[in-house]
């Protein structure tokens, strides 16, 4: 497989030398193109800050993070808005869709922004649609439709550029377990069928069990890592129950 994502001695310091926190301490990893991995630890492990370092929206201390070979810590201004705007996809836990545009045109503002053709943008939306089954919902308005519908258009609108990499924080954290299996299942066709790569944090063991493999980080550290190879996605939570209950966070997850 080809690698797509290195992480390369990273830290991340908050703080002044009187009191100084190091979030993130010396972590080292490799993503290839078309994983699917889950990034798990308890709250304040350092998760939600190594994915803010590798999106960009935070700065690593030391150590450098690569996407296809280019060193994203040295990009800046309108090199770094150009690579967050077409090299990336983002789907947040509260969804992060604009009211005042409809599912379709949440959709196809990326595309707008790129001044792609109308034609174009409408061929793009509308097959998308067709697979995560939000058709019938694309003239609407994200507070007309349900949970997991609003999560179906954000993940549409992430993978609409067909970014190299989909950054998922937290995603099922906002729905209830039937919206949040579908949403799981969304997740799976993104990445088998149109070999999405997607890296996912999550404190929860039922939705790490999609995942392919999983990175467990404790303070800051990689402490573990699973890797779901041939088992049933039963077998994998169990093991991820196992790790979860070594690093004393929270089991709040039920197969």
């Amino acid at each position: 497989m080809e690698k797509l994502l290195k992480v390369q001695n990273v830290e991340k310091y908050y703080g002044n030398k009187s009191n100084i926190t190091k979030a993130i301490d010396n972590i080292s990893f490799d993503v290839e193109k078309g994983e699917f991995i889950g990034i798990m630890g308890a709250s304040g492990s350092g998760k939600t800050t190594l994915l803010n370092c590798i999106s960009t929206i935070d700065k690593v201390t030391t150590g450098h993070i690569f996407i296809d070979g280019d060193d994203i810590t040295k990009l800046r201004g309108n090199n770094l808005n150009k690579f967050r705007r077409e090299e990336l996809g983002f789907i947040f836990q509260d969804f992060n869709l604009l009211d005042t545009l409809t599912c379709y045109e949440n959709i196809a503002l990326a595309l707008t922004i790129k001044k792609e053709k109308t034609k174009e943008i409408e061929r793009k939306v509308l097959e998308i649609a067709k697979k995560l089954d939000i058709l019938d919902i694309l003239n609407k308005y994200p507070y007309e439709v349900s949970g997991g519908q609003k999560q179906r258009v954000a993940s549409a609108r992430a993978i609409i550029t067909s970014p190299k990499l989909v950054l998922a924080d937290e995603p099922t954290g906002a729905l209830d377990s039937k919206s949040a299996r579908g949403l799981l299942e969304n997740f799976k066709y993104l990445n088998q069928s149109l070999n999405a790569t997607i890296l996912m944090v999550t404190h929860d063991a039922f939705t790490a069990s999609y995942a392919s493999r999983i990175l467990f980080i404790k303070d800051g550290k990689l402490f573990n890592e699973l890797i779901k190879a041939n088992d049933t996605r039963k077998e994998f939570f169990e093991k991820i129950i196992e790790v979860q209950t070594l690093l004393g966070g929270d089991l709040n997850a039920c197969f």
